[in-house]
Parts: structure tokens; C-alpha cells; sequence
């Protein structure tokens, strides 16, 4: 079989090289490292714009066993799977249900979303907010997942000051069972979240935010932050108390986030780890080594790759997640709850397919342009 094909810039020839890091692994020891992953849709059913979400549960679990045995924790139910996007709340509840089930007969850590999405779209009041998320944080906690209070869409529609973010957030996390993952959404992911704890300004926004910590600190395990901004993200972690963590969402400058400087580094929360798994795992495995240099030559390539994933509007980078897995053979489709695959142009695929290979991310050529050709044929690219 061959391993040429023709994309909307031109023929490639497949390398072969996605082989080179797929040994799986134990968990990582210099960082903690969750990679927020996707759900593979039924593509028997309809998943259409506005219908609910019909889950291949069980090729959504082997991902996230694929994730496990490379040393990876997953984060369930989060925005890379489609939470606000097509993945409704009965389905994320379920979702995080039997994950965290794997999670317990894997070994494998697990997180998982809690948001305000049962409620209706429109307007809420701030104790219909506190109520919803109270509810979703009682399933993720009875599932046994880290629950991650994630931005609510209703909460920034509904809040007219940061404390009205503090009122809320602190009474989570007092009734919370035990520390939780805080969790700041910038608006290139979602852009109903500009303006989130109370002020446009990043800057006065982290005001909010270190001050929440600083009186809940022994709740809050951690924050992630995903705002795709290298230099603020540093300076809030110099900030943030003893023993709580920033878990980087930055997927434009991930390598030294997680490499860390003379005053720290960041863990990590990625959406792009659930697409540069075998490569990413082998780095973090070379930094708990202390070979830094072997850890830059690995993720190095990885990064123009996902800065085409993550590009604008950034919010549709779930597509490209999934193209990927599918032509790595972690899926036998390219179908997505919500109708979500026409969310990328052939033309961006193609581009994503090309920076895949340049790093190293196909293990099977022939399977990657076999399927690479059929999709590329069907979108009116002549092969």
C-alpha cells in the first residue's frame, strides 16, 4: 500500500516515523500530567447539530486506557469533550461515571468537569448557578474523580462583580469533600467567558483569583489556566500558595511551561497531549530523568503542530483532535457528537496531517493515508 496522497497543498509521502516513542509507561514523577480527552461518537446515530449525544462508550474508554498506559491522567468531561459543544450534561455525567470505573481497574488518575450545563441556555440567577454546580459536583465526587470547577458560561452571563465569583466559588468549595481544580477558560476558547472573576483585565481577574485561593487554599488542589499567554501564566504561578499548583491549559507554549525556570514550573492540563501522547510521555519520561535536553529535541516539533490545532477560532481544535485519533487508529471514523467534524476545512486537515508526520504522531503510514485518501476524496481533493 502506498503511503503518498494528495492534499489541498500539494502530494505527501508519509515518513513512517510515528513509531519511534510508542512504549507505554508508569506515571511521570517530576510532574503531574492530565491529558483532556475527547469522545468518540456513535456514527450509527444521530449526531447532528442540536440532537443529544449518542457515545461509542467503548471506543471512548479505550482512549482513555491508550492515555493510561502511557502514564498519562485524564481529564474527563472537559471542553475537549465538547462540554457547551454538542457533549450534553446526561452524557457527561455517564461519561465521567464509567471512566472513572476504568480509572479505578486501570490505576490510572482521573479528573472530570463540573459546570452549570443542565441548566437551559439563557439567563440564570446566581443560586440556580451555585445549585447546578453543587449537583454536578456531587456527581463527579460520588464517581470518584477530582472534581474541576470549571468556568460556567452562566456565571460570566449572570455575575455583575467579583464577589459575586468569590460568594459562589467559596461556598464550593466548603462543601467540597476534598481539594478541587480551579479552572480559568480564556475567551479564544469560548468566547461567552470573556471577562470571567469579575474584570476584562486579566491582570485584576487574577486579584480575584489568588484571593479565592488564599482563603480556601487547603481546598484547591490546583488551577488551570488557558489563557495562551506564556508570561502572565508565570506570574501567576509565583503567586499562587505553597502546595497549590498551576496545571498549564497553555497549548501555544506548553514545552517551558512544564519545563519550568529558576522559581518553578507548571504541571499540566492539555487538551494537545491527547494528540502528541507516545512523543509527550517519552519527553516528561526524559525530564523526570533530568535530561532536559532530550526533553526539548522530543516536544520541540510538537509545538507548530499545535499551534495549527489550537489556531482561531481556537474553539474548534476538538476537530482536529479527532482527525487525528481516527488516522492514528485510535477510532474507526471521523464522526463527532454535534456534527462537529465540519468544524475544520480540508484544507486545515490537511495541514494538521502534514505537521503530524513532521512529529512523529501516525504510528501506521499506510492506515493514516489510506484513511488520509478516502476523507481528502470525499471533500473534492483528486488523489
Amino acid at each position: 500500500m502506498t503511503t503518498t496522497l494528495t492534499l489541498p497543498d500539494g502530494p505527501l509521502t508519509l515518513s513512517g516515523a510515528g513509531r519511534e516513542h510508542a512504549t507505554p509507561g508508569a506515571r511521570f514523577t517530576s510532574r503531574i500530567a492530565y491529558a483532556a480527552a475527547h469522545v468518540v461518537a456513535d456514527p450509527r446515530a444521530e449526531n447532528v447539530p442540536g440532537a443529544p449525544a449518542t457515545v461509542d462508550w467503548d471506543a471512548t474508554l479505550a482512549f482513555r486506557r491508550h492515555l493510561w498506559s502511557h502514564g498519562f491522567g485524564v481529564a474527563e468531561a472537559m471542553d475537549t469533550a465538547q462540554r457547551g459543544m454538542g457533549l450534553d450534561y446526561p452524557s457527561a455525567r455517564e461519561l465521567v461515571r464509567r471512566s472513572a470505573q476504568a480509572a479505578r481497574a486501570e490505576g490510572g488518575a482521573i479528573c472530570a468537569g463540573v459546570a452549570t450545563d443542565q441548566l437551559p441556555a439563557g439567563p440564570a440567577t446566581l443560586d440556580e448557578i451555585r445549585k447546578a454546580y453543587a449537583e454536578q459536583l456531587a456527581d463527579v465526587q460520588d464517581a470518584g474523580a477530582t472534581p474541576v470547577l470549571m468556568c460556567s458560561r452562566h456565571l460570566a452571563a449572570a455575575a455583575r462583580s467579583a464577589d459575586d465569583y468569590l460568594d459562589i466559588y467559596g461556598r464550593l468549595l466548603a462543601d467540597a469533600d476534598g481539594p478541587v481544580v480551579l479552572h480559568w477558560l480564556g475567551p479564544a476558547f469560548d468566547p461567552a467567558l470573556a471577562g470571567y472573576w469579575g474584570d476584562p483585565d486579566p491582570a485584576r481577574a487574577a486579584d480575584t483569583v489568588v484571593a479565592l485561593i488564599g482563603a480556601h487554599a487547603g481546598k484547591v488542589d490546583g488551577i488551570k489556566l488557558s489563557l495562551l499567554d506564556e508570561d502572565f501564566e508565570v506570574a501567576l504561578r509565583r503567586r499562587l500558595p505553597a502546595g497549590v499548583r498551576l496545571y498549564t491549559g497553555d497549548d501555544f507554549n506548553y514545552p517551558a511551561l512544564i519545563r519550568g525556570d529558576g522559581t518553578g514550573h507548571s504541571d499540566a492540563l492539555l487538551g494537545v497531549l491527547a494528540a502528541i501522547t507516545p512523543p509527550a510521555a517519552a519527553a516528561l519520561r526524559a525530564l523526570d530523568a533530568g535530561d532536559l535536553t532530550t526533553y526539548d529535541e522530543i516536544l520541540t516539533p510538537t509545538v507548530p503542530l499545535a499551534r495549527h490545532l489550537f489556531g482561531a477560532p481556537t474553539f474548534y481544535y476538538k476537530t482536529g483532535i479527532v482527525f487525528l485519533a481516527w488516522l492514528a487508529g485510535h477510532q474507526e471514523h471521523f464522526t463527532m457528537v454535534g456534527g462537529l467534524q465540519s468544524g475544520r476545512s480540508p484544507a486545515h486537515l490537511g495541514r494538521l496531517l502534514r505537521l503530524a508526520d513532521g512529529a512523529g504522531l501516525l504510528p501506521d503510514a499506510e492506515l493514516a493515508a489510506h484513511r488520509a485518501r478516502a476523507f481528502m476524496t470525499t471533500a473534492g481533493v483528486t488523489q
